[in-house]
C-alpha cells in the first residue's frame, strides 16, 4: 500500500480501526511520502539483505523497505498495531511483525533466527524518548549488523555526528563514534509528521565499525572516564573525574600529563585518541 504516507488514508485507517495517538509512547506517522522512500534507498539494504525495523507504526517505512530489501522483521511495541499492519503490509511477503519491547529482546538471537545468512542493517524512525537508549543497545550488543539509519530529533542527530573536540559532542557522542562512523543524511521538518512534533528531526546512519576506533586495556573504564568527563562539563577533566569515579585528584593530573594532556582540559576539548590514552593512563596507574 503506497497511500500510506497520506494523512487522508492515515485518518481512514485509524478510524476504521479505533486507532489514537499515543503520547507515552511518542507517536508521530510520517506524511511526508519522499522521507520514508529516501530512508530505504539510502539504509544499505538491497535484495540479499535483512532489514530489522524498531517501531513500524503503520508500516510507512516498512513498506518501502519490503520493496528493496529481501526480509524486514518489524519490532512494535503497541499491541494495537500489528492487526493494522497485516493490513496495511498486506501485499509483501517478505515482511515479519513481532510484538515486544526491542529493549527486551536478545537480538543476537532473532538476528540469527530471522536473518541467517544475510547481512543485516537496521533502519527506523525512533521515538524521541528512546533514542538514545535503542541506539546504545544495539550498538554495545555488538550485533552482527552493518549500519543504523535511524530518523531522530534534529538535536539528537546534531549530538550523535558530532566530532569529538568540539562544543556540541557529549558521552553518547564518544560512545557512537567508538563503535561506529556517524554520517547525518538528510533533515525533516516538523510539518512531515502526523500529529507534527514541536521540532524537526534528521535521518543519520551509523556504519559499524568491524573493528573499535581506538585500542583500550579497559573497555568498562572508557566509558565510565567518558561518563564522568561530560557528567559535570564546566568543570576539568581533572576534577570531573576525581569526584565521580573517586580518585585522587593529583593521581588523575599526573595521569593526564603522562598522557600528554593538559590537566586542565574540559570533556568538549577532548577527542576519542585523548580519552582513550587517558584510559590506558588511568588504568596502569590505578591497577
Amino acid at each position: 500500500m503506497d497511500r500510506l504516507s497520506d494523512i487522508g488514508e492515515i485518518k481512514r485507517i485509524m478510524e476504521s480501526s479505533g486507532f489514537s495517538f499515543s503520547k507515552a509512547l511518542g507517536q508521530n506517522f510520517i506524511v511526508n511520502p519522499s522521507v520514508c522512500p529516501r530512508m530505504a534507498e539510502m539504509c544499505g539494504a538491497d535484495k540479499e539483505c535483512g532489514v530489522l525495523e524498531v517501531g513500524p507504526g503503520i508500516g510507512v517505512l516498512t513498506n518501502e523497505l519490503c520493496k528493496v530489501a529481501k526480509k524486514v522483521v518489524a519490532v512494535e511495541l503497541d499491541k494495537r498495531l500489528p492487526e493494522i499492519l497485516a493490513k496495511t503490509l498486506h501485499d509483501h511477503g517478505n515482511v515479519k511483525i513481532i510484538s515486544g519491547d526491542i529493549m527486551e529482546f536478545d537480538l543476537h538471537k532473532l538476528i540469527q533466527e530471522e536473518f541467517e545468512g544475510m547481512e543485516v542493517v537496521v533502519c527506523a524512525n525512533l521515538p524521541y524518548y528512546i533514542t538514545s537508549p535503542v541506539i546504545m543497545k544495539l550498538l554495545e550488543e555488538k550485533l552482527p549488523i552493518k549500519a543504523l539509519t535511524v530518523m531522530v530529533q534534529k538535536e539528537a542527530a546534531d549530538r550523535l555526528c558530532a566530532q569529538l573536540g568540539t562544543r556540541e559532542c557529549g558521552a553518547v557522542t564518544a560512545a557512537v563514534r567508538y563503535y561506529s562512523e556517524p554520517q547525518l543524511l538528510f533533515k525533516v521538518s516538523a510539518g512531515s509528521f502526523m500529529p507534527a512534533p514541536k521540532v524537526d528531526s534528521a535521518v543519520i546512519r551509523l556504519d559499524v565499525r568491524q573493528n573499535p576506533s581506538v585500542e583500550l586495556c579497559d573497555e568498562k573504564l572508557f566509558f565510565r572516564v567518558i561518563k564522568a568527563s561530560f557528567a559535570q562539563r564546566r568543570k576539568t577533566v581533572v576534577n570531573s573525574i576525581s569526584s565521580s569515579l573517586g580518585i585522587d585528584k593529583g593521581t588523575v593530573t599526573a595521569v593526564m600529563e603522562q598522557a600528554k594532556l593538559d590537566p586542565l582540559s574540559r570533556a568538549e576539548q577532548l577527542k576519542l585518541e585523548d580519552f582513550a590514552a587517558l584510559t590506558n593512563a588511568l588504568w596502569e596507574a590505578t591497577r
